[in-house]
Protein backbone atom coordinates (compact mmCIF):
# COMPACT_ATOMS: atom_id res chain seq x y z
CA UNK A 1 0.00 0.00 0.00
CA UNK A 2 1.35 3.42 -0.93
CA UNK A 3 0.45 6.34 1.29
CA UNK A 4 -1.46 8.78 -0.88
CA UNK A 5 -0.92 11.80 1.36
CA UNK A 6 1.79 12.80 3.78
CA UNK A 7 1.01 13.86 7.33
CA UNK A 8 4.12 15.51 8.74
CA UNK A 9 3.91 17.19 12.11
CA UNK A 10 5.05 20.82 12.24
CA UNK A 11 8.84 20.61 12.06
CA UNK A 12 11.65 22.67 13.58
CA UNK A 13 11.95 24.16 17.05
CA UNK A 14 9.56 27.10 16.79
CA UNK A 15 6.89 27.97 19.33
CA UNK A 16 4.30 26.06 17.28
CA UNK A 17 6.35 22.99 16.31
CA UNK A 18 5.41 19.47 17.33
CA UNK A 19 8.62 18.97 19.34
CA UNK A 20 7.57 21.76 21.71
CA UNK A 21 3.88 20.88 21.82
CA UNK A 22 3.59 17.17 22.58
CA UNK A 23 2.89 17.19 26.31
CA UNK A 24 -0.32 15.19 25.81
CA UNK A 25 1.58 12.50 23.89
CA UNK A 26 4.24 12.33 26.62
CA UNK A 27 1.63 11.86 29.33
CA UNK A 28 0.12 9.00 27.35
CA UNK A 29 3.55 7.35 26.97
CA UNK A 30 4.12 7.65 30.71
CA UNK A 31 0.66 6.29 31.49
CA UNK A 32 1.14 3.27 29.22
CA UNK A 33 4.68 2.54 30.49
CA UNK A 34 3.62 -0.25 32.93
CA UNK A 35 1.98 -2.22 30.11
CA UNK A 36 5.05 -1.75 27.91
CA UNK A 37 7.31 -3.04 30.69
CA UNK A 38 5.01 -5.99 31.33
CA UNK A 39 4.96 -6.84 27.63
CA UNK A 40 8.76 -6.75 27.35
CA UNK A 41 9.16 -8.98 30.42
CA UNK A 42 6.60 -11.51 29.15
CA UNK A 43 8.26 -11.61 25.74
CA UNK A 44 11.71 -12.33 27.20
CA UNK A 45 10.32 -14.84 29.68
CA UNK A 46 8.80 -16.87 26.85
CA UNK A 47 11.84 -16.64 24.56
CA UNK A 48 13.81 -19.04 26.76
CA UNK A 49 17.29 -18.12 25.51
CA UNK A 50 17.89 -14.38 25.30
CA UNK A 51 19.14 -13.14 21.93
CA UNK A 52 22.48 -11.37 21.94
CA UNK A 53 20.90 -8.41 20.17
CA UNK A 54 17.32 -7.27 20.67
CA UNK A 55 15.81 -5.51 17.66
CA UNK A 56 13.12 -2.99 18.53
CA UNK A 57 11.20 -0.50 16.38
CA UNK A 58 9.20 2.60 17.21
CA UNK A 59 6.70 3.28 14.43
CA UNK A 60 5.56 6.88 14.06
CA UNK A 61 8.45 8.20 16.15
CA UNK A 62 7.93 11.85 15.12
CA UNK A 63 10.49 14.23 16.66
CA UNK A 64 11.24 15.96 19.92
CA UNK A 65 11.65 14.84 23.51
CA UNK A 66 9.23 11.92 23.22
CA UNK A 67 10.99 10.24 20.29
CA UNK A 68 13.47 8.14 22.25
CA UNK A 69 11.49 7.93 25.50
CA UNK A 70 9.75 4.64 24.69
CA UNK A 71 12.97 3.05 23.46
CA UNK A 72 14.64 4.11 26.72
CA UNK A 73 11.84 2.41 28.63
CA UNK A 74 12.35 -0.81 26.65
CA UNK A 75 16.12 -0.81 27.12
CA UNK A 76 15.89 -0.02 30.86
CA UNK A 77 13.37 -2.84 31.35
CA UNK A 78 15.62 -5.36 29.59
CA UNK A 79 18.73 -4.17 31.45
CA UNK A 80 17.00 -4.54 34.82
CA UNK A 81 15.81 -8.01 33.89
CA UNK A 82 19.32 -9.06 32.86
CA UNK A 83 20.74 -7.77 36.15
CA UNK A 84 18.09 -9.58 38.19
CA UNK A 85 18.84 -12.86 36.43
CA UNK A 86 22.62 -12.24 36.26
CA UNK A 87 22.62 -12.41 32.45
CA UNK A 88 25.11 -10.70 30.20
CA UNK A 89 23.84 -7.29 28.99
CA UNK A 90 22.21 -7.35 25.58
CA UNK A 91 22.90 -5.17 22.59
CA UNK A 92 20.05 -3.23 21.01
CA UNK A 93 19.28 -2.32 17.43
CA UNK A 94 16.75 0.52 17.60
CA UNK A 95 14.79 1.55 14.51
CA UNK A 96 13.01 4.91 14.48
CA UNK A 97 10.35 5.04 11.79
CA UNK A 98 8.20 7.81 10.42
CA UNK A 99 7.12 9.25 7.08
CA UNK A 100 9.84 10.67 4.80
CA UNK A 101 8.75 14.26 5.53
CA UNK A 102 9.26 13.76 9.27
CA UNK A 103 11.79 16.07 10.93
CA UNK A 104 14.55 13.44 11.06
CA UNK A 105 17.19 16.15 11.41
CA UNK A 106 15.75 16.93 14.84
CA UNK A 107 15.63 13.21 15.65
CA UNK A 108 19.24 12.55 14.70
CA UNK A 109 20.48 15.51 16.73
CA UNK A 110 19.04 13.89 19.87
CA UNK A 111 20.75 10.53 19.32
CA UNK A 112 24.25 11.41 20.70
CA UNK A 113 22.86 12.28 24.15
CA UNK A 114 20.76 9.10 24.04
CA UNK A 115 23.84 7.00 23.26
CA UNK A 116 25.79 8.63 26.09
CA UNK A 117 23.45 6.88 28.51
CA UNK A 118 23.66 3.46 26.89
CA UNK A 119 27.26 3.36 25.71
CA UNK A 120 28.27 1.10 22.86
CA UNK A 121 25.49 -1.46 23.34
CA UNK A 122 22.84 0.49 21.44
CA UNK A 123 22.71 1.24 17.71
CA UNK A 124 20.09 3.57 16.26
CA UNK A 125 18.85 3.83 12.68
CA UNK A 126 16.15 5.92 11.01
CA UNK A 127 13.66 4.18 8.73
CA UNK A 128 11.64 6.49 6.49
CA UNK A 129 8.37 5.13 5.14
CA UNK A 130 4.73 4.42 5.89
CA UNK A 131 3.96 1.68 8.40
CA UNK A 132 1.09 0.74 6.08
CA UNK A 133 3.69 -0.99 3.92
CA UNK A 134 6.71 -3.27 4.49
CA UNK A 135 9.58 -1.59 6.34
CA UNK A 136 11.88 -4.39 7.55
CA UNK A 137 13.22 -7.78 6.37
CA UNK A 138 11.28 -10.89 7.30
CA UNK A 139 11.46 -12.18 10.90
CA UNK A 140 13.90 -9.55 12.13
CA UNK A 141 12.05 -7.63 14.87
CA UNK A 142 11.61 -8.70 18.48
CA UNK A 143 9.52 -5.80 19.70
CA UNK A 144 7.43 -3.07 18.07
CA UNK A 145 6.00 0.03 19.72
CA UNK A 146 3.70 2.73 18.36
CA UNK A 147 2.00 5.49 20.31
CA UNK A 148 -0.54 8.03 19.03
CA UNK A 149 0.15 7.20 15.39
CA UNK A 150 -2.25 4.50 14.22
CA UNK A 151 -5.32 6.72 14.36
CA UNK A 152 -3.79 8.46 11.29
CA UNK A 153 -5.11 6.79 8.15
CA UNK A 154 -3.11 6.07 5.01
CA UNK A 155 -5.37 8.41 3.05
CA UNK A 156 -8.57 10.41 3.22
CA UNK A 157 -11.33 7.82 2.69
CA UNK A 158 -12.58 7.76 -0.87
CA UNK A 159 -16.06 8.96 -1.76
CA UNK A 160 -16.19 11.93 0.63
CA UNK A 161 -16.24 14.62 -2.07
CA UNK A 162 -18.42 17.41 -0.66
CA UNK A 163 -20.73 14.99 1.22
CA UNK A 164 -19.31 15.81 4.68
CA UNK A 165 -20.49 19.41 4.57
CA UNK A 166 -19.38 21.80 7.31
CA UNK A 167 -17.27 19.05 8.90
CA UNK A 168 -13.59 18.20 8.57
CA UNK A 169 -13.81 14.85 10.34
CA UNK A 170 -16.61 12.59 11.55
CA UNK A 171 -19.03 14.74 13.52
CA UNK A 172 -22.61 14.45 14.77
CA UNK A 173 -23.82 15.99 11.49
CA UNK A 174 -21.89 13.55 9.26
CA UNK A 175 -24.14 11.35 7.08
CA UNK A 176 -23.90 7.53 7.35
CA UNK A 177 -21.79 7.15 4.19
CA UNK A 178 -19.08 9.34 5.73
CA UNK A 179 -19.00 7.25 8.90
CA UNK A 180 -18.88 4.06 6.84
CA UNK A 181 -16.07 5.39 4.63
CA UNK A 182 -13.89 6.28 7.62
CA UNK A 183 -14.61 2.98 9.37
CA UNK A 184 -13.80 0.97 6.23
CA UNK A 185 -10.55 2.86 5.70
CA UNK A 186 -9.45 2.19 9.28
CA UNK A 187 -10.33 -1.50 8.90
CA UNK A 188 -8.29 -1.72 5.71
CA UNK A 189 -5.33 0.19 7.14
CA UNK A 190 -5.08 -1.63 10.46
CA UNK A 191 -5.46 -5.01 8.74
CA UNK A 192 -2.58 -4.05 6.44
CA UNK A 193 -0.51 -2.88 9.39
CA UNK A 194 -0.95 -6.22 11.14
CA UNK A 195 -0.24 -8.19 7.97
CA UNK A 196 3.04 -6.39 7.27
CA UNK A 197 4.19 -6.55 10.89
CA UNK A 198 3.43 -10.27 10.97
CA UNK A 199 6.04 -10.72 8.24
CA UNK A 200 8.62 -8.61 10.07
CA UNK A 201 8.16 -9.67 13.71
CA UNK A 202 9.65 -12.96 14.89
CA UNK A 203 7.39 -15.64 16.31
CA UNK A 204 6.78 -14.79 19.97
CA UNK A 205 7.66 -11.14 19.40
CA UNK A 206 5.46 -8.48 20.96
CA UNK A 207 3.86 -5.20 19.94
CA UNK A 208 2.52 -2.46 22.19
CA UNK A 209 0.18 -0.08 20.37
CA UNK A 210 -1.42 3.00 21.90
CA UNK A 211 -4.37 4.65 20.17
CA UNK A 212 -6.47 7.73 20.38
CA UNK A 213 -9.76 5.86 20.62
CA UNK A 214 -13.32 6.38 21.71
CA UNK A 215 -15.38 5.00 24.58
CA UNK A 216 -18.69 4.86 22.69
CA UNK A 217 -19.55 2.46 19.83
CA UNK A 218 -20.99 5.35 17.78
CA UNK A 219 -18.17 6.98 15.73
CA UNK A 220 -20.07 10.26 15.86
CA UNK A 221 -19.59 10.38 19.62
CA UNK A 222 -15.77 10.50 19.49
CA UNK A 223 -14.85 11.72 22.97
CA UNK A 224 -12.72 14.71 21.96
CA UNK A 225 -14.49 15.55 18.69
CA UNK A 226 -15.31 18.94 20.21
CA UNK A 227 -11.79 20.05 19.24
CA UNK A 228 -12.36 19.29 15.57
CA UNK A 229 -15.83 20.83 15.72
CA UNK A 230 -14.32 24.02 17.13
CA UNK A 231 -11.66 23.97 14.40
CA UNK A 232 -14.41 23.58 11.81
CA UNK A 233 -16.25 26.55 13.33
CA UNK A 234 -13.04 28.57 13.10
CA UNK A 235 -12.77 27.76 9.38
CA UNK A 236 -16.42 28.70 8.88
CA UNK A 237 -15.67 31.98 10.66
CA UNK A 238 -12.96 32.66 8.07
CA UNK A 239 -15.41 31.77 5.30
CA UNK A 240 -17.91 34.28 6.69
CA UNK A 241 -15.14 36.90 6.54
CA UNK A 242 -14.47 36.00 2.91
CA UNK A 243 -10.96 34.74 3.67
CA UNK A 244 -11.71 31.27 2.28
CA UNK A 245 -14.63 29.66 0.44
CA UNK A 246 -17.11 27.41 2.20
CA UNK A 247 -16.79 24.73 -0.48
CA UNK A 248 -13.06 24.58 0.37
CA UNK A 249 -14.11 23.49 3.84
CA UNK A 250 -16.58 20.95 2.44
CA UNK A 251 -13.80 19.38 0.35
CA UNK A 252 -11.34 19.12 3.26
CA UNK A 253 -11.32 16.00 5.47
CA UNK A 254 -8.71 15.02 8.03
CA UNK A 255 -7.52 11.39 7.59
CA UNK A 256 -7.92 10.34 11.19
CA UNK A 257 -10.16 7.79 12.90
CA UNK A 258 -10.57 7.05 16.61
CA UNK A 259 -11.54 3.36 16.88
CA UNK A 260 -13.73 1.62 19.45
CA UNK A 261 -12.03 -1.25 21.27
CA UNK A 262 -14.41 -3.86 19.84
CA UNK A 263 -13.47 -2.73 16.32
CA UNK A 264 -9.81 -3.29 17.12
CA UNK A 265 -10.44 -6.72 18.64
CA UNK A 266 -12.44 -7.83 15.60
CA UNK A 267 -9.73 -6.77 13.14
CA UNK A 268 -7.02 -8.53 15.17
CA UNK A 269 -9.08 -11.71 15.24
CA UNK A 270 -9.91 -11.55 11.53
CA UNK A 271 -6.30 -10.90 10.45
CA UNK A 272 -5.13 -13.75 12.67
CA UNK A 273 -1.37 -13.22 12.94
CA UNK A 274 -1.31 -11.84 16.49
CA UNK A 275 -2.98 -12.78 19.74
CA UNK A 276 -4.29 -10.00 21.96
CA UNK A 277 -2.52 -10.46 25.28
CA UNK A 278 -3.96 -7.41 27.03
CA UNK A 279 -6.07 -4.33 26.38
CA UNK A 280 -6.31 -1.37 28.72
CA UNK A 281 -8.10 1.96 28.43
CA UNK A 282 -7.52 5.26 30.20
CA UNK A 283 -8.43 8.92 29.81
CA UNK A 284 -6.16 11.91 29.38
CA UNK A 285 -7.72 15.16 30.57
CA UNK A 286 -6.08 18.21 29.00
CA UNK A 287 -7.92 20.46 31.43
CA UNK A 288 -6.62 18.69 34.55
CA UNK A 289 -3.85 21.20 35.19
CA UNK A 290 -3.83 24.01 37.73
CA UNK A 291 -3.91 26.90 35.29
CA UNK A 292 -6.48 29.46 34.12
CA UNK A 293 -8.59 28.23 31.23
CA UNK A 294 -7.01 30.87 28.96
CA UNK A 295 -3.62 29.17 29.47
CA UNK A 296 -5.16 25.73 29.00
CA UNK A 297 -6.71 26.94 25.76
CA UNK A 298 -3.30 28.06 24.49
CA UNK A 299 -1.87 24.62 25.31
CA UNK A 300 -4.74 22.84 23.57
CA UNK A 301 -4.50 25.02 20.46
CA UNK A 302 -0.73 24.56 20.16
CA UNK A 303 -1.17 20.79 20.50
CA UNK A 304 -3.78 20.65 17.73
CA UNK A 305 -1.90 23.12 15.56
CA UNK A 306 1.27 21.01 15.70
CA UNK A 307 -0.53 18.03 14.14
CA UNK A 308 -2.84 19.82 11.68
CA UNK A 309 -1.01 22.92 10.45
CA UNK A 310 0.75 21.26 7.50
CA UNK A 311 -2.50 19.71 6.23
CA UNK A 312 -4.44 22.94 6.65
CA UNK A 313 -1.77 25.06 4.96
CA UNK A 314 -1.53 22.70 1.97
CA UNK A 315 -5.30 22.93 1.42
CA UNK A 316 -6.18 26.52 2.40
CA UNK A 317 -2.81 28.24 1.98
CA UNK A 318 -0.28 29.54 4.49
CA UNK A 319 -1.73 33.04 4.60
CA UNK A 320 -4.73 32.11 6.77
CA UNK A 321 -2.98 29.89 9.33
CA UNK A 322 -2.12 32.42 12.05
CA UNK A 323 -5.54 34.09 11.83
CA UNK A 324 -7.25 30.69 11.87
CA UNK A 325 -5.57 29.60 15.08
CA UNK A 326 -6.21 32.96 16.76
CA UNK A 327 -9.92 32.41 16.09
CA UNK A 328 -9.57 28.79 17.23
CA UNK A 329 -7.99 29.90 20.52
CA UNK A 330 -10.95 32.22 21.16
CA UNK A 331 -13.39 29.38 20.49
CA UNK A 332 -11.52 26.95 22.77
CA UNK A 333 -11.27 29.57 25.52
CA UNK A 334 -15.00 30.20 25.35
CA UNK A 335 -15.70 26.45 25.36
CA UNK A 336 -13.60 25.95 28.50
CA UNK A 337 -15.05 29.01 30.23
CA UNK A 338 -18.44 27.28 30.12
CA UNK A 339 -17.12 24.50 32.37
CA UNK A 340 -16.40 21.98 29.62
CA UNK A 341 -13.47 19.56 29.72
CA UNK A 342 -11.34 18.12 26.93
CA UNK A 343 -10.59 14.45 27.38
CA UNK A 344 -8.92 11.91 25.15
CA UNK A 345 -9.87 8.26 25.46
CA UNK A 346 -6.84 6.03 24.98
CA UNK A 347 -6.63 2.35 24.07
CA UNK A 348 -3.43 0.44 24.82
CA UNK A 349 -2.85 -3.02 23.30
CA UNK A 350 -0.29 -5.73 23.91
CA UNK A 351 -0.07 -8.20 21.00
CA UNK A 352 2.03 -11.37 20.61
CA UNK A 353 3.06 -12.79 17.26
CA UNK A 354 1.72 -16.34 16.97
Amino acid sequence: MVLEIFLPMTAGDSECCYANNSILQRRVIEKSKPLLEESVKNMLKNIGIFPKCLRVADLGCSSGGNTLLCMSNVIDTVDNLCKQNKFEPLEFQVYLNDLPDNDFNNVFKSIPSFLEKYGNKCYVAGVAGSFYQRLFPSNTLNFVHSSYSLHWLSQVPKGLDYCNKKSILISQSSPPQVVEAYSNQFNKDFSSFLCFRSQEVMSGGHMVLVYVGRSNPDPRSYDSCCLMDLLTNSLLHLAAQGKIKEDEIDSFNIPSYAPYEEEIKKIIQMEGSFSLEKLETFESDMTAIDKPFEDIAKLVVKTIRAVTEVMLASHFGNSIIHHLFDIYENHVTQYLSMGNTIKFFNICLCLRKK
